[in-house]
């Protein structure tokens, strides 16, 4: 059997105050085609589709779209989950009425979590549907003392393993943090301390764990698979190679994952360098429409660097004076920054704006001031 596996959509997401709604239905149209080449038995999102509780417009129309193409024009059914960015009570609304057509809901925590029987050439294959939950929510589903995500998390799976028919092969959808996964800074942290973390053996005995919420594509202990988010959503994800995953679920319960990357409409990289250099290095930069996050090594003063930038990367995001940002050689040159008299940085400053140096007469002007401004500092003291 063979299932699609994708998370971390967060539709809706704003970048440095930019909406990625076009980016993402760019890629999303994308993976609408993979379903429709591909013919996956199931599509699997886990969680985090949403990138808040209440999600703008444009994103709940973009999900519609998604899931009508999928389900309707393609007829793969979906086993979708809600993350710790979703609204459960949201996200769930209308699942009982969809679950015929083949859209298979969780958003809410209950006592007996959601299944879903598919069957293949070689028998039956049951997944569990757990979407995310504090574990105070847990404790109330299951009426049991839960301090902990680890703890809560136990109690659901051993409830499913205590009703699973033996020889029936076994898949979990969810969403959490197992110890051991690598973190980017774009995952909001389930808890304070580490208490969100959940042990990978918490998941023994079940053929395929489907995860959601660390961004980078990853598997632990051979079956718990990170399928990763659709886009680079920080800059530390700006090596991570994104992709859906094609897994392939044996007679025996083996797992084959098969990583299915998918092209961004734009990218996101770090540039580096003096900002005369890198628009001029624009020009000749096919992907000068990407979102660009640039570090600046200019030592001398810059006059409104992010304006100038983005006549030459219209999607540039921000700017970082490394001069500042760094220790060693850089702070030695932000060092002699501050120890610079104000006319000394004034020149600085009128090179940049004029492109030239000040003359005789402009230095004298500015002398004359500077001491107008030190002999009215001496009589207000």
């Amino acid at each position: 059997m063979r299932f699609l596996h994708t998370a971390d959509w967060h539709l809706g997401r704003l970048f440095h105050a930019r909406s990625l709604i076009e980016d993402q239905a760019y890629i999303l149209d994308q993976f609408v085609e993979l379903v429709r080449t591909e013919r996956p038995d199931a599509v699997l999102i886990a969680g985090d589709v949403y990138d808040r509780a209440v999600p703008p417009p444009e994103a709940v129309a973009l999900l519609d779209d998604v899931l009508a193409r999928i389900i309707l024009d393609v007829g793969v059914p979906v086993v979708l989950i809600a993350g710790n960015h979703d609204s459960a009570q949201r996200l769930e609304f209308g699942a009982r009425l969809m679950q015929s057509q083949g859209l298979h809901v969780a958003g809410c925590t209950s006592a007996t979590p959601a299944c879903v029987s598919l069957h293949d050439a070689h028998g039956e294959v049951r997944l569990y549907a757990l979407p995310y939950a504090e574990p105070a929510v847990v404790r109330d589903a299951l009426g049991a003392e839960l301090p902990t995500h680890e703890a809560a998390l136990c109690a659901q799976l051993d409830a499913i393993r205590a009703s699973h028919p033996a020889g029936v092969r076994s898949v979990v959808v969810g969403h959490a943090f197992v110890v051991g996964g690598a973190v980017s800074e774009s995952e909001r942290p389930l808890s304070v301390g580490g208490s969100g973390a959940v042990a990978a053996q918490a998941f023994q005995g079940f053929d395929l764990v489907a995860l959601g919420h660390l961004h980078r594509p990853q598997t632990l202990d051979g079956r718990v698979h990170y399928a990763g988010s659709l886009l680079k959503y920080s800059l530390s994800e700006c090596g991570h190679d994104k992709s859906v995953s094609m897994i392939e679920l044996g007679a025996d319960g083996s797992v084959q994952i098969t990583p299915m990357p998918l092209r961004p409409l734009r990218d996101l990289r770090i540039v580096e360098g003096a900002l005369a250099e890198l628009i001029a290095a624009a020009a000749d930069d096919a992907r000068r429409d990407d979102y660009v996050y640039a570090r600046l090594t200019d030592t001398g003063a810059l006059l409104d660097p992010m304006a100038k930038l983005r006549q030459a990367y219209p999607n540039a995001l921000a700017v970082e004076r490394t001069v500042l940002a760094r220790g060693g050689v850089a702070g030695d040159a932000a060092r002699r920054l501050r120890e610079q008299s104000t006319g000394e940085l004034f020149a600085s400053f009128f090179r940049e704006v004029a492109d030239a140096e000040l003359d005789d007469g402009q230095r004298g002007a500015l002398e004359q001031v500077l001491a107008g401004m030190a002999a009215a500092q001496r009589e207000s003291a």
